[in-house]
C-alpha cells in the first residue's frame, strides 16, 4: 500500500473530483455515458453515505468505490446493471436487502498495483459484516475479452470466464478479484453496454 494513503467515506464536496477520476479511470472505448455524474453521486451519499467510498493520497482524491444494497429477489434475477440497481440514481437500493452491490472502483492509472484495490475491497466485506448482510456482490467487467477474441475467434464469454478462472489467460478487471476469495457464480450477457467485454459481465459473490 502506498505511504500516506487512506480510505474514507465519500463526502458531498468530494464529488467533482471522483467525476474528473472517473474520465481519467475509465477511458475510451468505455462509454462515457456510463460514468457518474455529478447528481449520480450526490444522489448516493445521500441514500447510502456509509456505502461510499473515497481513497486520498495526499489530500488528493485519487480513487472512489461506490455501492449499494439490493434484495434477495434483485440478487437472485441476476438482471442487467439497470435492472439490478435501478439505473446511476441507483433506484433499487434497498437498505433492508441482502446484497451489498458492488457499483465500481475507479483508480488513477498512476496509482494502480499499489494495494488500492484490495483496500477497498476489505472496506466492503467489513461493511458486509457490520451490517449483517448475506454477501458482497456484483458483476465485473471483463475488459480484455474482445483482446482475448483476436487470438482465439469463437470464444463465448463463458469460455473466456473459464479461461480467466483456470489461470491460461488472464483478465485485468477479474483476476485480481479473483484473488480477494471472490468467486464466481457465471456470466450475464447483455449486462451493460461495454465494448471491451462484448456486453457481458462475470457474476461474482463472497459471503462472510
Amino acid at each position: 500500500m502506498i505511504q500516506g494513503f487512506v480510505v474514507r467515506p465519500m463526502r458531498q464536496e468530494d464529488v467533482p473530483a471522483v467525476v474528473a477520476l472517473q474520465k481519467v479511470a475509465f477511458p475510451p472505448p468505455f462509454s462515457e455515458d456510463l460514468l457518474w455524474d455529478p447528481d449520480h453521486l450526490v444522489r448516493h451519499v445521500e441514500l447510502f453515505p456509509e456505502g461510499q467510498f473515497v481513497g486520498e493520497l495526499e489530500s488528493q482524491v485519487v480513487a472512489s468505490c461506490s455501492n449499494c444494497i439490493v434484495s434477495e429477489a434483485k440478487w437472485q434475477a441476476h438482471g442487467s446493471w439497470t435492472d439490478t440497481v435501478g439505473g446511476p440514481f441507483i433506484e433499487n437500493h434497498d437498505p433492508n436487502g441482502s446484497t451489498l452491490y458492488g457499483l465500481d472502483v475507479s483508480v488513477h492509472p498512476d496509482v494502480r498495483r499499489a494495494g488500492i484495490g484490495r483496500a477497498f475491497y476489505n472496506a466492503r466485506f467489513d461493511l458486509v459484516r457490520s451490517r449483517g448482510l448475506r454477501r458482497y456482490g456484483t458483476a465485473c467487467r471483463i475488459p480484455d475479452y474482445r483482446p482475448y477474441l483476436e487470438g482465439h475467434p469463437g470464444t463465448d464469454a463463458e469460455e473466456y470466464v473459464s479461461a480467466v478462472l483456470r489461470g491460461v489467460t488472464t483478465d485485468r478487471t477479474l483476476t485480481p478479484l479473483l484473488r480477494y476469495g471472490i468467486r464466481s457464480l457465471g456470466v450475464i450477457e447483455d449486462y451493460m453496454e461495454d465494448a471491451e467485454s462484448r456486453n457481458a459481465a462475470a457474476l461474482l459473490e463472497w459471503i462472510p
